[in-house]
């Protein structure tokens, strides 16, 4: 990945342990960390968790490749793209963002860089966005991207001590260049 990526109104560039106290204010907030996977975090389980996204170059099958957003210079959040497969060309978005972040659009344009650098650079075929199927600000988001709702899986995950559903959502990347042209 040829970094910084430059948007409208954004830069999406590597990730740094420079990035601590910004990153611990978005994994510390219950509101930011309720759909995901993990649970909030102290600065030390932060420090951990930013480590390990930390990389460089394009990913490899199976792997994530997560980036800083910001704006004048201020930590935004992250978004990430996984290489799911090679031989079927399918890649995977996802994103966080500190609450007081929202409603700017600015995950839409981050998450659009994201995708079209799977589409451009990883040379996706299509490219999937899922989520816990109570967090509606994120269909949304998707939704703005042109991704269509493909699946509802009923109660298929254990997260946080309970059984959630997901949603999940596409778009081809012949889709997605059509919009694009438009």
């Amino acid at each position: 990945m040829k970094l910084p990526i430059r948007t409208e109104r954004l830069v999406l560039r590597e990730l740094s342990v420079d990035d601590l106290d910004a990153y611990l204010l978005m994994v510390s907030d219950p509101e930011v960390m309720r759909y995901l996977y993990e649970d909030v975090m102290d600065r030390e389980a932060a420090l951990a968790d930013l480590t390990r996204r930390l990389g460089s170059g394009d990913p490899e099958e199976g792997a994530w490749r997560n980036v800083a957003v910001e704006r004048n210079g201020g930590f935004l959040g992250q978004v990430g793209v996984c290489l799911r497969s090679v031989e079927h060309r399918q890649c995977e978005v996802g994103y966080a963002f500190r609450a007081d972040a929202g409603g700017q659009g600015y995950a839409t344009e981050a998450a659009g860089a994201m995708v079209d650098y799977a589409f451009r650079e990883l040379g996706a075929h299509r490219v999937v966005g899922r989520l816990d199927a109570r967090n509606a600000p994120s269909a949304r988001l998707l939704e703005r991207l042109g991704m269509r709702r493909e699946a509802h899986l009923r109660e298929n995950e254990f997260v946080k001590g309970e059984w959630t559903d997901e949603l999940v959502y596409a778009i081809t990347r012949d889709e997605w260049d059509a919009r694009r042209s438009r």
